[in-house]
């Protein structure tokens, strides 16, 4: 559906400095994939996914969307392309002076659909987006959420094959982004939708991507699906963000409470994938081992592909209890790292 090959974007700043925002970026992304690109502020990601409905143009190498190249095409035949790529945003970009009806309808007045057609489109996705008797208000009496349900549900008034979101969520509390995640996978199942996201968060990748792209300093340095990013991170970036789920900082903080309480033992992170989440691996390990064992901190997300889940353990005892611990687990394939020795 997408592929990407040897992109490079550069740009010339005010003092006529060279700045490659993207460098060297290759990626092919299958029809009704969601894909996320996640990295920090400055990684390329915002001007990679600008790529790819023509709002910017690589300095070198090609943008190929189905079978148009995006990265050649101009004018007229860019305009037509561009009714296949929908795109929502941060900020929802709406029109304050329309109702959701009337923005969700601006695409198709475009395009020059006729009144009737036109007005049973919207309301199919009215409908799809769950506004439903919000038709008729204005950006401004509307919440977080439901403008971004508006810029949704106008982005698919001309059915698009993909859907670009960039930073889609990032304005939103918690709550609403998991709403409006939940929304775009039943967009993604019943219109068999590709999808590809953008975002700074590995929640948002957790929840919904089937595949995952890291950028850092313009360059894709990891890619692969969901799970297997989460169970084997490559690179210290994407290790990073992987923490920010299955460590945060209170579970550090826990460590090194406990570490200072007991002055001895191991601090070891444990990581299950699939079905071995939900087994009693740590009961059985408590039944069996001469050691002490105390739960710190875990927990179980799921992905796209199944069960993904961490738990942090105390461990009491010498080297030797440690490592037949150690080989108990990674019997029952449980991943795992001794982080801590007191």
């Amino acid at each position: 559906m997408i592929k990407i090959q040897n992109v490079t974007k550069i740009f010339s700043n005010k003092l006529h400095a060279k700045v490659k925002a993207v460098d060297n970026v290759s990626l092919e992304i299958s029809a009704g994939e969601i894909f996320g690109v996640i990295g920090y502020s400055g990684a390329g990601k915002s001007t990679l996914i600008r790529m790819l409905n023509g709002l910017e143009v690589p300095s070198e190498g090609q943008v190929l969307i189905g079978k148009e190249e995006i990265s050649k095409i101009k004018g007229k035949k860019l305009r037509e392309a561009r009714h296949e790529i929908g795109m929502i945003f941060q900020h929802f970009n709406l029109l304050w002076s329309r109702t959701v009806r009337e923005n969700i309808a601006f695409p198709l007045e475009i395009t020059g659909v006729a009144k009737e057609k036109r007005m049973k489109r919207v309301d199919e996705l009215i409908a799809l987006v769950g506004l439903e008797g919000r038709e008729d208000a204005y950006p401004a009496q509307l919440s977080g959420g439901q403008k971004q349900r508006v810029g949704i549900a106008r982005a698919l008034a001309n059915n698009p094959k993909v859907l670009l979101c960039d930073e889609a969520t990032s304005a939103l509390d918690p709550q609403t982004t998991d709403s409006i995640l939940d929304l775009l996978v039943d967009i993604n199942k019943k219109l068999n939708l590709t999808i590809v996201l953008i975002t700074h968060e590995m929640h948002v990748i957790q929840k919904i991507c089937h595949r995952v792209a890291v950028m850092e300093a313009g360059q894709v340095v990891e890619v692969g699906d969901v799970l297997d990013v989460f169970k084997n991170p490559q690179t210290d970036i994407t290790k990073r963000f992987v923490q920010q789920l299955t460590a945060p900082e209170e579970t550090t903080e826990a460590i090194e409470h406990l570490l200072e309480k007991y002055q001895t033992g191991h601090v070891v992170k444990l990581t299950f994938v699939g079905d071995d989440a939900e087994k009693p691996v740590v009961s059985d390990l408590i039944r069996s081992s001469t050691c002490g064992v105390n739960i710190i901190q875990g927990k179980i997300s799921q992905t796209q592909k199944g069960s993904y889940g961490t738990l942090f353990l105390h461990i009491a005892g010498d080297d030797d209890q440690l490592q037949s611990a150690i080989e108990f687990l990674q019997a029952r394939q449980v991943g795992v790292e001794v982080i801590t020795n007191a």
